[in-house]
């Protein structure tokens, strides 16, 4: 399964409310984000306002698309746009994408081989 990891920047003002609005995401936009092929999805939030977000798709461009054709997330997106800073895009088409360059099992296979 591929392993996907992006950054995006949070408000330092807004982190509190940031986290809130995540503890309670909206049922129907948790069932579309399933429904389009987002497994094992999580954020991570770091005090100075770094988030950093992790999430496994067999194409995560077409989840991401699948996604983008669905109007909770137009609804989801515009409410947390206004979280971030430097972002000239929906959060979900802003975030910055990280390259792997470890992971454990894949090595761990590799060197039973």
């Amino acid at each position: 399964m591929p392993r996907y990891c992006f950054t995006l920047q949070v408000r330092p003002e807004r982190l509190e409310e940031y986290a809130a609005r995540h503890a309670a995401v909206w049922p129907d936009m948790l069932a579309a984000l399933a429904e389009t092929g987002w497994r094992n999805y999580s954020l991570f939030l770091r005090e100075d306002g770094l988030l950093v977000g992790y999430v496994e798709s067999d194409d995560l461009a077409a989840a991401q698309e699948a996604m983008g054709r669905t109007e909770v997330n137009a609804r989801w997106q515009a409410e947390m746009a206004e979280f971030f800073l430097d972002l000239d895009a929906p959060p979900d088409e802003g975030f910055v994408a990280l390259r792997e360059v470890f992971h454990l099992e894949d090595q761990l296979t590799t060197t039973e081989s």
